[in-house]
């Protein structure tokens, strides 16, 4: 993760994914994804912390953004407007915490934006690849905004649903994360942009 951003996050991953995937499944809320800085937003919010000028003084969305660490890695980076979106009420208020920690104003957005087009210039999508469905339906929408001219970028660390034949690899980075979560304590995690045929 990048170093100058300070985020409120889990302790001991497993005991709390465990518990509140058991307490919050039962009445029907998500996993805690918010409580941690996975490999696709880390990547993500290195490359924007490296590159500004991606988002810089354009108006952004960061979709399913649960911590906020890519939002707030573009509202440091001056985006003109940065929105977050996320369904999870847990969410909201981490993304929220954590903007307060790092002084920064991000509009939260509790919906559900896939098929909506609100005229982003610039959408940041990290880790969203990781069920097959919910992976489909993002990769058409995101392509879509690609489509009509939005800077779409997309962190993953090659997760099975990952639309590779749609998308160029920009960038790429060496991830640290817990082996509690993933298969290795660093994960080469790529930054992609959509293929848009001239």
């Amino acid at each position: 993760m990048t170093p100058e951003l300070c985020l409120h996050l889990a302790d001991e991953a497993v005991p709390l994914w465990l518990k509140t995937e058991e307490e919050l499944g039962e009445i029907g809320l998500p996993p805690p994804f918010w409580a941690f800085a996975w490999a696709g937003g880390q990547a993500l919010a290195r490359h924007i912390g490296d590159h500004p000028e991606c988002v810089r003084a354009r108006r952004t969305l960061d979709f399913a953004s649960g911590s906020g660490l890519v939002a707030i890695a573009a509202a440091r980076a001056g985006t003109l407007r940065i929105e977050a979106s996320e369904i999870d009420p847990f969410a909201l208020a981490a993304i929220a915490l954590n903007a307060e920690a790092n002084g920064v104003e991000i509009f939260v957005r509790p919906d559900d934006l896939v098929g909506q087009d609100e005229g982003w210039e610039v959408v940041l999508a990290g880790d969203v690849s990781y069920e097959r469905d919910m992976a489909a339906a993002v990769a058409d929408w995101l392509e879509r905004l690609a489509l009509r001219g939005a800077e779409v970028l997309v962190g993953d660390p090659g997760r099975a649903y990952l639309p590779r034949q749609r998308l160029e690899k920009i960038a790429e980075y060496s991830v640290p994360v817990t082996r509690e979560l993933e298969d290795c304590e660093i994960k080469r995690t790529g930054v992609y942009r959509f293929r848009i045929a001239c």
